[in-house]
C-alpha cells in the first residue's frame, strides 16, 4: 500500500497530466461534454439541460432478479418527452446492515464486484445513448442507503459503525463518523480499487470502454460528501477533505482524460456553511464544475409541518443560497450545476398525483433562477430535480421501503417512498418541468 506522501505526490502529477488530456480531449472528442470559459460546452455549443436524478438505473437494467428492462426504457421514454436529457445516476453501492439499505449492491469487502449491476449500468448507459442523453455518475454516497462511506469505514474497522438516525448516536455523530473515511488509507485503497474497475470498464451491451463513451458527461466523487458533521471534527478534518478531493479527481482524470470530474457537493449547507470550504473543495483543476443542492424542509427553512406558513421565508433564503454560489463559481470561473432539489407535496403527502402547490412553486422558483442567469450568459449549466419516481410505488401503507423491495423509486430508502420524488401521476408538477425545458430549449 503506498504512504500518504506517495499518493499525494502521485496525485499532483496525474491532476496535471490529467488536465492536460482534458484540455486535448476537449478540442476532438465529439460528443463528450467539455469546460470551455467557464461553461459547459457540447460540440462548440453552451451545453444547457434539464435533468433529473435516477439513482436507480442500474438495477432496473440489471439482468438480476432486481431489473426491469421494459420499466426502464419506459421511464426514459417519458423523461425524453418531458425534455430532459440529463440523469444522476448511482454507479456504486456496498454490501451494510443498516435497516434501509438498498440490496443487492456493487460490491462488499472484496474485489468480487456484483456483475449484474455492472451489466445493468451498461445498459442503462445504451438506452440513454440511444436516446441523447447524458450521465452523470457517482461513486460513493456521504449517506449509509446504499452502504456508502460507514461500510467502508465498517469493513476496515475504524470505530463503532453504526446507522444513521441511530438514537444512541445523535447527529452530529453520523456525519463525523462518515467523514472518517477521507483518511482512511485502508478505505482509500478498497474505494480506488473499484473507481479503477469502473472507469476502465467496457461496456458488455456496446464493446465501448466508458472511457470513449459520451454518453457519460461526468464522474462525481461521491453523493453530497461532507468534512463532517460538528465544529470540532468537521475544521480539523478540512485538510484531509480538501487532499482526498484533489488526489481522488486527479486519479480519475488519470484513468480518464475525456470526461469531467466533479464533487457532488451540497454547497456550503454540506461543507460547514463555510464558503471558503466550498471554494477550496472546488479549486483543484481536477475538479470541472461545481454542484449545489438545495434541501429547504431538510434544512428548517421551511418546516415540513407547516410548509404554507414558512415558504416564503424559506423560499427567499433558497433564492440566496443559489445567488451565493453562483458568485462563487464565477469567482472559480467554473460553471455550476443545481444537481438536487425538492420539497414535498401538500401535508406531507406520499400519494401520486397528490395536490403539490409548494412543491410547483418550489421547482417554478429554481427553473427560474437557472433561466435567468442562462440568459445572463451565467455559469448555471442546468438542473437535476429530485427524483424520478416514474411508475414506481411504494409496496406497504406506512410508504417505507423495506429490504428486498424492488418497486424503486428516486426517494430513498432513507426515507418515505414518495417524500419528494416525482411520478408519472404528478400531473401538474411534470407540467412545470416540461415548461422549463421548452424554455431551455429555445434559448
Amino acid at each position: 500500500m503506498l504512504s500518504r506522501r506517495h499518493l499525494m505526490l502521485a496525485g499532483a502529477a496525474a491532476m496535471i497530466a490529467g488536465g492536460a488530456q482534458t484540455s486535448r480531449a476537449a478540442t476532438t472528442a465529439k460528443g463528450f461534454v467539455t469546460v470551455r470559459d467557464g461553461h459547459l460546452s457540447l460540440d462548440g455549443k453552451p451545453y444547457r439541460f434539464v435533468g433529473s436524478n435516477l439513482w436507480y438505473g442500474a438495477w432496473l437494467g440489471s439482468p438480476g432478479p432486481e431489473g426491469d428492462r421494459a420499466r426502464l426504457g419506459r421511464e426514459l421514454d417519458r423523461l425524453k418527452a418531458l425534455g430532459v436529457t440529463n440523469l444522476r445516476v448511482l454507479g456504486a453501492g456496498e454490501r451494510s446492515p443498516a435497516k434501509v439499505a438498498i440490496d443487492p449492491t456493487f460490491r462488499g469487502p472484496g474485489e468480487d464486484y456484483d456483475q449484474n449491476l455492472l451489466k445493468g449500468l451498461d445498459v442503462l448507459l445504451a438506452e440513454m445513448g440511444r436516446r441523447g442523453m447524458k450521465a452523470v455518475i457517482y461513486l460513493n454516497n456521504f449517506w449509509d442507503w446504499s452502504g456508502g462511506m460507514p461500510a467502508y469505514l465498517r469493513w476496515t474497522g475504524n470505530g463503532e459503525w453504526f446507522q444513521q438516525g441511530d438514537p444512541a448516536h445523535p447527529w452530529p455523530q453520523f456525519a463525523d463518523y462518515s467523514a472518517r473515511f477521507y483518511g482512511d488509507a485502508k478505505a482509500q485503497a478498497l474505494f480506488r480499487h473499484y473507481v479503477r474497475a469502473l472507469v476502465t470498464r467496457t461496456s458488455s451491451v456496446t464493446g465501448k470502454p466508458y472511457r470513449d463513451d459520451p454518453t457519460i458527461m461526468a464522474w462525481q466523487l461521491a453523493n453530497e460528501p461532507r468534512p463532517g458533521g460538528s465544529e470540532a471534527f468537521g475544521v480539523a478534518n478540512l485538510p484531509t477533505y480538501y487532499r482526498w478531493i484533489a488526489e481522488t479527481s486527479a486519479f480519475i482524470k488519470s484513468l480518464d482524460g475525456r470526461h469531467l470530474v466533479t464533487t457532488g457537493s451540497e454547497g456550503d449547507m454540506g461543507c460547514l456553511q463555510r464558503e471558503v470550504c466550498v471554494v477550496e473543495a472546488h479549486k483543484p483543476a481536477s475538479i470541472d464544475y461545481l454542484t449545489l443542492h438545495v434541501w429547504p424542509n431538510n434544512w428548517g427553512w421551511i418546516d415540513f409541518k407547516d410548509q404554507p406558513g414558512t415558504y416564503a421565508a424559506g423560499e427567499a433564503r433558497c433564492r440566496d443560497y443559489v445567488a451565493r454560489h453562483i458568485a462563487l463559481a464565477k469567482a472559480l470561473h467554473k460553471p455550476l450545476v443545481i444537481e438536487e432539489f425538492g420539497l414535498i407535496r401538500d401535508n406531507r403527502a406520499f400519494t401520486p398525483g397528490a395536490p403539490a402547490t409548494y412543491k410547483d412553486r418550489f421547482y417554478g422558483t429554481i427553473f427560474e433562477l437557472v433561466l435567468a442567469d442562462m440568459k445572463a450568459g451565467g455559469p448555471i449549466a442546468g438542473s437535476n430535480f429530485w427524483a424520478w419516481n416514474g411508475e414506481g410505488r411504494a409496496l406497504h401503507p406506512d410508504a417505507w421501503f423495506k429490504m428486498g423491495d424492488r418497486a424503486y423509486v428516486g426517494d430513498p430508502p432513507q426515507e418515505e417512498q414518495g417524500l419528494f420524488g416525482v411520478f408519472d401521476a404528478d400531473a401538474s408538477t411534470l407540467a412545470v418541468v416540461r415548461a422549463h425545458a421548452e424554455a431551455v430549449a429555445a434559448l
